[in-house]
């Protein structure tokens, strides 16, 4: 049993189909990217998977509970983490009172424990010399550490990464990446990307979307170098995805 397991998930609105009959399944050990043109349906799928968007049909299972119907913040406590591609921290905390909060009220650590905790996850991120600045004043990759921090801090269990690569240097992208594969080892990470070679380096599956549907889900190889890849995910015509 996995610890995500998603079964005919469909929601559509009016004539738009944002989720077709989907399946997914990830486990903590793997990373599992998601790729597909803009309107394919990835964020309203993670939408139905945080519990911040009611399905029409199918079941969400998590850790072997059906949490269809159980709201985002029960969610959120029980280890359904997302991250968004536009960093949010707490501007006018530090960034260790930015991961306090996350175990104190993510996590439900309190006094030793929580600050023990935030210790050893600004040291696993590389943000123990910045623990005294304000969130609102890290650089975006900082941010972007810090807002995975957050996750980790808060003991998330499935992460949800939302095109957290974007706006980032091509070095800066493969030092998330190497983080991404690192947390992997105590999480399920979904990550919807564009960035193809950082989910080749951090994924372990990749999943394609269009429509609604999900086309294909394989590794990650196999799929990047899939014609129908080339074709409606690059934008490439027949002839040259052939």
């Amino acid at each position: 049993m996995a610890l995500l397991e998603v079964s005919g998930l469909s929601k559509r609105f009016g004539a738009v189909v944002v989720a077709d009959q989907v399946d997914i399944t990830a486990d903590i050990g793997e990373c599992l990217g998601v790729i597909g043109p803009n309107g394919a349906g990835k964020s309203s799928v993670f939408n139905l998977i945080a519990g911040t968007l009611a399905p029409d049909g199918g079941t969400v299972r998590f850790a072997g509970e059906d949490v269809t119907r159980v709201p985002a913040y029960k969610r959120a406590r029980s280890g359904i983490v997302r991250a968004f591609q536009i960093p949010q921290p707490f501007p006018k905390l530090t960034v260790y009172e930015n991961l306090l909060v996350a175990a104190q009220y993510g996590a439900g650590l309190v006094g030793t424990a929580a600050e023990e905790w935030v210790i050893a996850v600004l040291r696993e991120f590389g943000l123990a010399d910045k623990a005294e600045i304000l969130g609102g004043r890290l650089t975006l990759l900082d941010r972007k550490r810090l807002e995975l921090a957050k996750a980790v801090a808060s003991k998330a269990k499935l992460l949800l990464l939302d095109e957290i690569a974007g706006g980032l240097t091509e070095r800066e992208v493969e030092e998330l990446a190497a983080l991404i594969v690192g947390l992997k080892r105590e999480h399920a990470v979904i990550w919807i990307e564009h960035i193809a070679h950082a989910l080749r380096a951090a994924s372990d599956r990749i999943l394609l979307l269009h429509f609604g549907r999900k086309l294909l889900d394989g590794p990650p190889a196999q799929v990047l170098a899939d014609p129908v890849v080339k074709q409606i995910y690059m934008g490439l015509a027949a002839d040259e995805a052939a």
